[in-house]
């Protein structure tokens, strides 16, 4: 019986807390770009973006060309008819698939500017996808395609939550 009662008591003063989220400190969100950057600044990270577009596009038509060369000796301009050594075939494979990683990177890159291009006609360029706070201009000066404000992209860098989806209330983004 007195177990019992013990047991009670032990489970009424222990009752679980709600976890707690931080007070935020006064940090505006916005919803649309002109709210956060002005239209000469908008203009301007769209040439940035434009012209790195214009910069990848360039850079992955000359690495396709180097890496799909139909021959060794195309590839190489090897005019030798001497038989390929193992090594040297192993070196083309290496350098090909490095080749075609590189151009894998730059076709998600300029995926990202497209998008980046879209939010700019769209008006909300500048402004975190998830949190919809202002993206630091230092950071669009870095990278001009970024989504997300440096806060969310910390904690998407950590592994503290999956790239879009919402700031659980334990984290705080401050």
């Amino acid at each position: 019986m007195k177990k019992k009662e013990n047991m009670k008591k032990a489970a009424k003063t222990k009752v679980a807390k709600k976890p707690t989220r931080k007070k935020k400190k006064n940090v505006p969100v916005y919803t649309k770009t002109s709210e956060y950057l002005t239209a000469e600044e908008v203009a301007y990270y769209k040439s940035i973006l434009l012209d790195k577009m214009h910069e990848i596009i360039g850079d992955v038509n000359s690495i396709e060309d180097e890496a799909l060369k139909k021959s060794r000796s195309d590839a190489t301009g090897d005019l030798s008819s001497m038989p390929i050594h193992m090594a040297d075939i192993g070196t083309d494979n290496y350098e090909q698939e490095f080749a075609l990683n590189l151009i894998d990177s730059e076709r998600k890159i300029l995926r990202e500017i497209n998008e980046a291009l879209q939010r700019i006609d769209e008006e909300t360029y500048g402004i975190c996808e998830v949190t919809g706070r202002g993206i630091l201009k230092a950071r669009l000066e870095a990278r001009p395609w970024a989504r997300y404000c440096m806060a969310y992209a910390k904690l998407v860098e950590k592994g503290a939550v999956i790239a879009g989806d919402p700031v659980p209330e334990t984290i705080d983004l401050d």
